[in-house]
């Protein structure tokens, strides 16, 4: 047995309940919704290969959420699983307000005026929950309704502050419909008063992974991760890139963060459609490049909310997603209000699994090398070198110590054939990393001499069945051990 295995490790050793973590690489993101929103169905999901689980803020009440994390944090403890969590603030949404009879029909050419008092809606006067409406936009913007279904146009702003607008593209207009202006930079904090109490609460209940919403420039993360700093909160940051804005300042919003989300249900609707594939490619490159977590959302099953089978477009941008170097695909609507949230789930697993068997991705080999410039390219180095020697020697596993994430994010980067498990002493750490692709990550607080530790390790993950003698391992770590360095080191070992 080994040596610190039954100090540190709760989980059973019941190898096929983890068999669906084992297999699939590119990580699965389920929203947590009335249809999966009980212990049981959660467990359900998790047992069909949920990784991370997301709570929307922009729907439910605090006291559900609870209960919720309360379900996961029990898996956690009871299953042979590490789930994160993932708190998702709303940001900065618009929208219409109540429509007189719930909706009217508009039709292009048609006058309608915006304003920020609050009155039930007609085709008179709309109301619009921005109160620096008239401030921000100019004649000639491009203002779009749900989901960009319908389209207006400014005509001009009133004395009153009202916004006269003509309908370019008409429809049925309903209330409460979301708001889009892709011509305007908007004025709005990032963080909302509603977002403030939200983020309380995410770090009151120690989540794993805060989302912000609408990021438009490094400044937006700067308030947040002070806020997080100012509580001492170890809760790490995704930035959701959904406005147009935030691709004028994709390079340092995305080095600022901690991981990044591809949030294509607003970006599709503010930019022309045509630009959001090339636009994936290129978000996933650049993250793969900085060694921050990728994940691509919305929309991604979308027929699976009503059928027990996805349509031949979706099978294909799960599979493109993964070929193109995610390291995480997002259900959204279909796992939180869908009808059959673990078949979907199950459909995700198997289209990702075969996808990874197969061999073919993006080859990235020759363009992810250690930049020198990088203040961390020793470590970089290190780790590029431990993916590329287990390539040559076709190891059986990639073995990685961490203080801070960085080491398991930047191996994970690589995209290495074997598979990689990361030790930490930091246990907020051991769900955070589980949104990495193909990690598997596991608390251990020991700190003797690195050959001890390196095989204490290796015991460990024989003892879980991980392992077998006569494999071959990489390690990577650091040392003294007592100093806590970056990665200096790789070992390699055939296990007796």
């Amino acid at each position: 047995m080994a040596k610190h295995a039954a100090k540190y490790y709760h989980e059973s050793m019941d190898r096929e309940a983890g068999l669906a973590h084992k297999i699939h690489r590119t990580k699965i993101v389920a929203t947590v919704g009335p249809a999966c929103d009980t212990y049981d169905k959660l467990l359900e999901l998790v047992r069909a290969g949920v990784n991370v689980f997301r709570l929307n803020f922009s729907h439910g009440f605090h006291k559900d959420k609870k209960k919720i994390i309360e379900h996961i944090r029990k898996i956690n403890k009871q299953e042979p699983f590490n789930i994160a969590i993932l708190g998702d603030l709303q940001g900065p949404k618009l929208r219409v307000g109540e429509i007189a009879g719930g909706a009217i029909e508009i039709e292009p050419g048609d006058i309608l005026t915006f304003t920020n008092e609050k009155l039930v809606g007609n085709k008179e006067r709309i109301y619009v929950s921005y109160p620096n409406l008239h401030n921000d936009v100019k004649p000639g913007n491009t203002i779009l309704i749900n989901d960009g279904k319908l389209e207006v146009k400014v005509k001009k702003v009133l004395k009153n502050n009202d916004v006269q607008v003509e309908v370019t593209m008409g429809g049925t207009l309903s209330s409460n419909k979301g708001i889009n202006l892709p011509d305007t930079k908007i004025s709005l904090p990032a963080l909302t008063k509603k977002d403030l109490v939200d983020l309380e609460f995410i770090i009151e209940h120690e989540l794993d992974w805060v989302a912000l919403s609408f990021v438009r420039s490094v400044k937006d993360l700067e308030i947040l991760r002070k806020k997080l700093e100012n509580k001492k909160s170890k809760t790490k940051i995704i930035s959701k890139i959904e406005k147009p804005e935030a691709l004028e300042n994709l390079r340092d919003i995305i080095l600022e963060s901690d991981a990044v989300m591809i949030a294509r249900g607003d970006l599709g609707v503010e930019l022309p459609v045509e630009k959001i594939p090339l636009l994936q490619k290129q978000i996933i490159r650049m993250c793969l490049h900085r060694a921050k977590p990728v994940i691509v959302a919305t929309q991604m099953m979308e027929s699976m909310i009503e059928f027990n089978k996805p349509n031949r477009s979706e099978i294909t941008d799960v599979a493109n997603a993964v070929i193109e170097g995610a390291d995480a695909v997002m259900l959204s609507a279909e796992t939180a209000t869908g009808m059959h949230p673990t078949l979907v789930v199950e459909t995700m697993r198997k289209i990702i699994i075969e996808v990874e068997k197969s061999g073919y991705h993006y080859n990235r080999e020759d363009e992810l090398i250690p930049q020198p410039q990088s203040p961390s390219f020793l470590s970089d180095a290190i780790s590029y070198n431990a993916c590329k020697l287990a390539k040559d020697v076709n190891a059986d596993a990639i073995i990685g110590m961490t203080q801070t994430g960085y080491t398991g994010f930047v191996l994970s980067s690589y995209r290495p054939k074997s598979p990689l498990y990361i030790f930490t002493k930091e246990k907020s750490l051991v769900n955070q990393l589980t949104l990495s692709w193909g990690v598997r990550a596991f608390y251990y607080d020991e700190e003797e001499s690195l050959d001890d530790i390196i095989f204490d390790q290796i015991d460990i993950l024989k003892e879980r069945k991980f392992l077998k003698s006569g494999d071959i391992v990489i390690n990577t770590g650091s040392t003294p051990v007592s100093l806590h360095l970056p990665t200096n080191v790789i070992k390699i070992t055939k296990i007796d």
